[in-house]
């Protein structure tokens, strides 16, 4: 009998980006987004540390094999919704990292979007220049 791969998968969102998580325990720490290795796929080095963090709050780093679909945003966005999903998965895994990530903010969606723009001006808040005269 084949013994069927087992994983933990969480969502996670920033912004317009969207990650679809999958924790393979037991593995060599190789953390793969969307087909290319991590390092590759975000080239600023804060983007990465920012992914890593909750793997290093929970001292997880290279226990996991890690694929993530990420899509939609920019590149900050995305290593923000990444990093959430991680966490969640990180709970669903061991649910005694919950008050450690919880603590340090991982589990947070942060709720901050972009404003619509409004009607008479150029942008969300950006009006027309004034002239007195």
């Amino acid at each position: 009998m084949v013994e069927q791969l087992r994983y933990y998968y969480a969502r996670g969102r920033r912004k317009e980006a969207s990650a679809q998580v999958r924790l393979y325990p037991n593995g060599t720490g190789r953390i793969i987004v969307n087909e290319k290795p991590l390092q590759e796929y975000f080239v600023r080095e804060r983007d990465v540390l920012h992914i890593l963090e909750p793997l290093k709050v929970t001292s997880t780093e290279g226990k996991f094999d890690i694929t993530v679909r990420v899509r939609g945003g920019g590149i900050s966005g995305q290593a923000g919704a990444i990093r959430l999903g991680i966490a969640r998965a990180l709970t669903l895994f061991n649910p005694e990292f919950r008050p450690i990530l919880r603590k340090g903010g991982f589990l947070t969606r942060d709720p901050r979007e972009k404003e619509r723009k409004k009607a008479g001006l150029r942008r969300a808040r950006k009006a027309p220049q004034y002239s007195k005269r």
